[in-house]
């Protein structure tokens, strides 16, 4: 009897060990980079321009509209509705909120009536170095401009 009680104790706490070990590598792994996150696994790769309008068509389009409307070909596809970006100002009694918007897009904001994130992050896809540069502020500038410019008179 007292050799099973034994026997018992030693197989929970080896389980306990294995189990700290095996934390402990993964927060290793995670904390080194050896794990990849989605969007290293499924690289977006940066068009080379820098134009607002390119931008837009190129990262916004599928789910905003090529008339930044919402009825992009992936709308339907996505648990929320995707907003009518030419009514922003509209919304914000006629002034384009140009930081606020540059948040969101950067991923800087969540909106809490989303719920969850569905609009990807486009900081830091906007932020990879290219030729030695940094061309994610000019980006971000770029896209906020023109959905400013889209905006409903």
């Amino acid at each position: 009897m007292k050799r099973k009680t034994v026997l018992a104790y030693l197989v929970a706490a080896s389980a306990v060990v294995l189990t700290i070990t095996l934390s402990l590598s993964t927060a290793r792994a995670v904390q080194e980079g050896s794990i990849k996150s989605d969007q290293e696994r499924h690289p977006v790769w940066l068009i080379p321009s820098l134009e607002g309008s390119d931008l837009f068509h190129s990262y916004c389009a599928s789910c905003h509209g090529t008339d930044g409307r919402g009825a992009g070909p992936v709308a339907p596809a996505l648990n929320t509705s995707v907003p009518d970006l030419t009514t922003i100002a509209k919304r914000h009694g006629g002034i384009f909120p140009a930081g606020h918007m540059r948040a969101i897009i950067a991923g800087d904001e969540l909106v809490t009536a989303h719920g969850s994130r569905e609009m990807p992050v486009w900081g830091p896809v906007f932020h990879q170095i290219e030729r030695d540069r940094d061309f994610g502020n000019v980006r971000l500038e770029n896209v906020t401009r023109y959905v400013e410019s889209i905006q409903q008179k």
